[in-house]
């Protein structure tokens, strides 16, 4: 935890932390009465806090919070439906590394068993996102949307996230990625499409061929869609 962050409704001066919150700094950090602390509250500033009080399982801090959280990163990233334990490292991930929006949606390859997920439930969603803030001192959550049917995505839904911008899609036989070359204008903002952990079937590859998007590969090697995406982020940005 490298930020402690707030709810949104923490307009107080003063806090009192419990929770795991209080546990991370009292077990870890193990701050002493007059040391500051790096928080922000959600969706808001960031700033610093210092220690007034210590009790057992709770600690009191003093807030002051000025600056504006870190800039999102100009990639939207749509991926296939993974199992739960994927899916909470991807959202960790993702929103630690800036990502300001992200679409889950259905493909063929996607059992249907994934949405019934407690993860996909908001609070399960929110709390993993939180972790990802925490670790990168960010505040603002990514926006998260479900679609639970392929073409209505496609058809409806990816046109408009391609307003203005590229579409990339993972797909072991397509460009290299580092052969791919870049104008300003494309770096503005990007959309990134990953699949399921089995591929694309050729139908929703020629979906995405229709909505304008770029087929790109990062090599041979199959990779895990967190590792993947990670990859692919790191060299569109």
């Amino acid at each position: 935890m490298n930020l402690v962050l707030l709810e949104e409704d923490s307009s107080a001066s003063t806090v009192r932390l419990t929770g795991r919150q209080a546990r991370h700094i009292l077990e870890i950090l193990k701050p002493c009465v007059g040391d500051t602390l790096r928080v922000g509250v959600l969706n808001g500033k960031v700033g610093t806090a210092r220690v007034l009080e210590v009790d057992p399982g709770a600690i009191h801090l003093s807030i002051d919070l000025s600056d504006d959280p870190p800039a999102k990163i100009p990639v939207t990233v749509a991926c296939a439906l993974m199992r739960p334990l994927v899916l909470k490292r991807v959202l960790l991930t993702l929103s630690s590394l800036g990502v300001p929006e992200i679409h889950l949606f259905h493909s063929r390859r996607v059992e249907k068993s994934f949405w019934q997920s407690a993860v996909l439930r908001e609070e399960g969603i929110r709390s993993e996102m939180i972790l990802g803030l925490e670790q990168a001192r960010d505040t603002v959550l990514p926006r998260v949307f479900l679609h639970k049917r392929f073409k209505p995505f496609t058809e409806d839904v990816l046109p408009g996230l391609l307003e203005g911008c590229q579409g990339i899609v993972a797909d072991p036989g397509g460009e290299r990625m580092h052969g791919i070359r870049h104008t300003p204008q494309e770096r503005d903002s990007c959309v990134l499409i990953v699949g399921p952990e089995g591929g694309f079937i050729p139908y929703e590859l020629e979906a995405f061929d229709r909505a304008g998007c770029r087929r790109v590969s990062l090599g041979e090697r199959i990779l895990r869609v967190e590792t993947a995406l990670v990859s692919l982020i790191a060299k569109l940005i």
